[in-house]
């Protein structure tokens, strides 16, 4: 099984990178992960595609073809999703072969500073989910809060958090056996 992970946070240092490189490590333990770099795509202009699409558009479309299922890691922006998470769904959903993403397997972790772990860009990302069609794990419900205040010295999550986001990717894993 081939997983791709995508990151809605760009920036060096991105807590939501930092949860894919861990569940990532999970991931290939039997399996095949990847974190799908969407940080050159440009904003989807429908103008731009059609029977000459914009090269970034092929090109990641091709990328997302390879995958049997996602995780997506998303930071909360005022209230909502990261954008270029939004910006890559549409791109991936306008695919002149077809929605790429139709019937395949998804999971949202979302991690943030604030008390609510992200709560409400996982439930907006999800909502994408339901009109393209991905087919998505709802538990266990992953969101974690004050994610700056959980790494050690090293740079490592705690103990607690790390076996939290292990056991979550271990069950999408799981689920996406049983549902791909």
């Amino acid at each position: 099984m081939k997983i791709g992970l995508l990151v809605g946070s760009l920036r060096k240092g991105s807590f939501n990178r930092k949860i894919a490189e861990l569940s990532k490590k999970i991931i290939d333990e039997g399996n095949e992960a990847e974190i799908i770099d969407i940080s050159y795509l440009p904003f989807y202009n429908q103008d731009d595609d059609g029977a000459n699409p914009k090269e970034e558009y092929t090109r990641i479309r091709e990328e997302l073809r390879k995958y049997d299922g996602y995780i997506f890691f998303t930071p909360e922006y005022n209230r909502s999703l990261a954008p270029v998470l939004k910006n890559v769904i549409d791109i991936g959903s306008r695919d002149p072969k077809g929605n790429l993403w139709d019937g395949k397997v998804a999971a949202v972790f979302s991690a943030s500073m604030g008390s609510t772990g992200g709560a409400m860009g996982n439930h907006a990302l999800r909502q994408s989910f339901v009109y393209i069609n991905l087919i998505t794990m709802n538990q266990p419900e992953v969101y974690i809060p004050a994610i700056h205040t959980l790494f050690d010295e090293e740079g490592n999550l705690i103990d607690g958090t790390r076996t939290f986001v292990e056991d979550s990717t271990r069950a999408f894993v799981d689920f996406a056996k049983k549902h791909s």
